[in-house]
């Protein structure tokens, strides 16, 4: 009974770890922007060999910036990609 309950714990906190690593979904635009990136990620031209996570953070900032008309972080100094 004690393997039982350990195991589900397990499972139950190494799920939760791997959900922690992305915020909450802001609005139909994120959700949509996130499965475009999570789509493209493993099939975008990545000519800088940017990691997977940075790709689909550039994918998901262009898509962003579609929606809202505007350039991702345009207050930002420099940019990142």
């Amino acid at each position: 009974m004690r393997k039982i309950l350990l195991a589900i714990a397990f499972v139950v906190v190494s799920t939760k770890s791997g959900l922690a690593d992305e915020p909450p979904v802001q609005g139909p635009e994120d959700a949509a922007c996130r499965a475009q990136a999570r789509s493209e990620v493993f099939t975008a031209a990545n000519p800088n060999h940017l990691s997977l996570w940075d790709l689909g953070s550039q994918i998901w900032h262009t898509c962003m910036a579609a929606y809202h008309g505007r350039g991702p972080n345009p207050d930002r100094q420099g940019q990142r990609f």
